[in-house]
Order: structure tokens, then sequence, then C-alpha cells
């Protein structure tokens, strides 16, 4: 892809390339692409299966009844996000580190949503800011990492952003939404700079599961899987829509009949943000604690692994 000038504020169509890449990282879904590399004048679209407008003013209503909920404030914000709205997205989630600033998964879906409500600046002071506070409250945040590193390639430190890639790549969980995106920013950066990093990444093998992140990636859980989001990905747009629904329905439909399963509350979480609905996985997250209380520590464990907002 060659270089532009003709961004705003001079930023070039490779800068541009680069923080779609890093959106897509942790909003992946199937037909949902925001900021081409045709620069910030694009509009960024719905994502599909965003909150309905009565969902959301639901979610309104709940901040002004509970204006101290940091849950309700990020459950707004993860909405906000799901529909583009990122300068709403980005003010709700202030409120909700406000309360409850000791979440680095709050400050780093804070840092995302300034990303990408910025119109000039690829990577504004506030966005990292937020990410360098995610970074000091738990080291191994996801989202944190990786927009950290295209700070280091929008800067010009190509080698260094993908070297930190590649470390994050280590610790990412098989099955992580982000996996196969991450894999496919190291092949577009290496590519744009002339950096070699196939040898790299064939020999780059997820680290194996824990235990506790087995149901993560496991695909003898009932519910959609990555691999079914693929399949879906090569159907007419139509008949992807009735796929995904027609899955992740079933899913909710069982859990509506036995929400004590706790493996499929994860699996739902990580539906959802496959599908780039962050609102809904948060609002599963939420749903799953509450019809297992006991379960809360490994279902939180999950959802953070999955980058779900607020876990």
């Amino acid at each position: 892809m060659s270089e532009s000038n003709g961004m705003a504020g001079g930023m070039t169509r490779t800068g541009w390339a680069i923080l779609a890449a890093a959106f897509l990282l942790l909003a992946v879904a199937v037909g949902y692409a925001v900021w081409r590399d045709s620069g910030p004048s694009a509009a960024a679209p719905a994502a599909e299966g965003a909150a309905p407008p009565d969902q959301l003013a639901a979610l309104e209503a709940r901040t002004k009844s509970e204006p101290g909920s940091a849950d309700a404030w990020m459950q707004l914000g993860a909405a906000r996000f799901d529909l583009g709205e990122f300068g709403a997205a980005a003010a709700a989630f202030e409120r909700a580190v406000a309360l409850s600033p000791d979440s680095a998964g709050l400050w780093s879906a804070l840092g995302e949503a300034r990303v990408m409500a910025s119109e000039r600046d690829p990577m504004p002071p506030a966005a990292v800011e937020a990410f360098d506070k995610a970074i000091a409250l738990d080291a191994k945040d996801p989202r944190a990492r990786y927009f950290l590193a295209v700070k280091k390639d929008v800067g010009g430190d190509h080698k260094g952003a993908i070297a930190d890639w590649f470390a994050l790549l280590e610790d990412t969980p098989q099955g992580a939404p982000w996996e196969a995106d991450l894999r496919r920013t190291i092949e577009q950066v290496g590519a744009i700079h002339k950096i070699e990093v196939a040898d790299r990444l064939a020999r780059t093998q997820p680290r194996a599961l824990t235990p506790q992140e087995m149901p993560v990636a496991a695909r003898g859980i009932p519910g959609p899987s990555r691999a079914d989001m693929e399949a879906a990905s090569q159907l007419p747009k139509g008949q992807q829509d009735q796929m995904i629904e027609g899955m992740v329905s079933g899913l909710e439909a069982k859990l509506k009949a036995n929400p004590g399963d706790v493996d499929r509350w994860i699996m739902l979480m990580r539906s959802r943000m496959t599908l780039g609905e962050s609102a809904k996985a948060a609002q599963a997250l939420k749903d799953g604690i509450a019809a297992n209380p006991g379960a809360e520590a490994r279902l939180r464990a999950q959802a953070k692994l999955l980058g779900v907002p607020g876990a």
C-alpha cells in the first residue's frame, strides 16, 4: 500500500491502515469494518447486532437512576462503541473509570474509544494515558498492549511494534477473538515496512492452555465457535445473519433452560465478542454471574481473556 500525504493533519494512508487494524483486533465481526484506509473522513457504520434504540434508552435511563454505578456507565459505553459513537462511548467510559479506577479493562476500553473518536491524531495523548494506566494495573492487558505497540509503529519504531505484537501473540490463548487479527496485523505491518515475519509466525504456536482457560477455546462446548463464524462469512450477507443469529439464539435458549451452565456463559461471551457485540458480551457476563455467583471469579477471568469491557 502506497502512502499519501493527503490525509488530515498530514497523517499517512499507512497510518490510518494501522489504526483500522488496531480497531479490528478487539472489535472483530463478520461484515463489520470501521475506518478503512481512506482516512478519517470515512463514516463509521454501526455494528451488526448493536444495541437497538429501546435497549440503548434503557441503558441511558439506568445511568440516570444509578449515576454511581460503574457497571451502568460501562454498559452504556460498550453499547455506544458498538454503534460507532466513539465520542459518546469515551464519555461513558470516563464516568465508569472515575467510579472504578482500579479496572484495567475499563481503562483500556476508554483508551480504545479515545483512539477511535480522534479525527486527526492516530494515537492521542489522552488515549495513551488511558492505556498506560491499564498497563500499570495489569501488565498483561491485551488491548492496552496492542495499542501501545500501535503507538510505536505510528512513531516509526516498526520493529519494536512487531516485537511487542509477537510477545502479545505468545500470551494469547487459543480461540481468543483477536488471535487471527493479531497475526494479520503482524503480516500487514511486516509487508508495508519490508520486515520478514513469515518464519516467526510459522514458528509461533499458541501457548498451552491452563485448566481455567480451556473453556474459552474448547470446541466441545455447544455454541458457535470462531470456525463457525468464519464459515458464516463465506455465505451471502442475508444467510450470514440468519446462521449467526440462529447459533447465538440457540445458545441463549439453552442458557434460559439451564442458567447454571457456566461453560455456555463463557461461550456466549466469546460469541458476542467475535461478533463485535461487546455490550452484549458485558451483559452476558453480568447475567452469568447473577445466575452463578459462586463462579464469579472464573467468569470474570474468562471475560478478561476475551476482552469483555468491565471484566
